[in-house]
């Protein structure tokens, strides 16, 4: 069993950003290989969760929600499902400047006895940045099946430690989800 497993949400439909987030390009390279560059030297596997078989480009597993349309606590129950270790750092794929410095913020807890461990950026949680335990997809599949898709509901059923990030490190987190974000990034 491998130690810590990397998870990357790449499903979303991104109606903002209007195409796929993780093949954005920024300085030379997508979106996604951003994030898997800095998961690699942290995990021993990294899954992506699309349905996009593009994603294989990649050449990490790629896995499909298993609870179709299902929203992002579909994509983390797949990837959770899918994961060979008891530790797994989740990602969404539209953190480009996200840096091992957070991570490692995350792994402190790794040890700890909460079910998750999320960031705390700019006064929001992060619940997609994240450390979770891989038995947590338990309570992803109760949800879902409840019709439940918000991250939110999952983060009130666990016990999810928030650690608020040190301001130097909160530009690291940022979500780029449409133009206006992306046209910011890139100037």
């Amino acid at each position: 069993m491998a130690n810590r497993s990397g998870i990357i949400l790449a499903g979303g439909q991104s109606k903002r950003m209007g195409k796929d987030k993780g093949f954005i390009l920024w300085n030379g390279k997508a979106f996604a290989q951003h994030v898997i560059d800095v998961l690699r030297p942290l995990t021993d596997e990294i899954i992506i969760v699309s349905d996009n078989p593009a994603y294989d480009f990649f050449q990490t597993k790629r896995v499909q929600d298993i609870i179709k349309n299902s929203g992002p606590l579909a994509g983390l129950h797949a990837g959770l499902t899918h994961a060979s270790s008891q530790n797994c750092l989740v990602l969404s794929c539209d953190i480009p400047l996200i840096s091992a410095k957070v991570l490692e913020v995350l792994l402190a807890y790794e040890n700890s006895e909460h079910d998750a461990v999320q960031v705390q950026s700019r006064g929001k949680t992060m619940p997609l940045i994240a450390l979770y335990r891989k038995h947590c997809s338990e309570k992803c599949q109760e949800l879902l099946q409840k019709k439940q898709k918000r991250l939110q509901a999952l983060a009130s059923e666990l016990n999810m430690k928030t650690v608020p990030l040190e301001k130097g490190l909160e530009q690291y987190t940022a979500n780029i989800n449409s133009p206006q974000e992306l046209e910011k990034l890139c100037s």
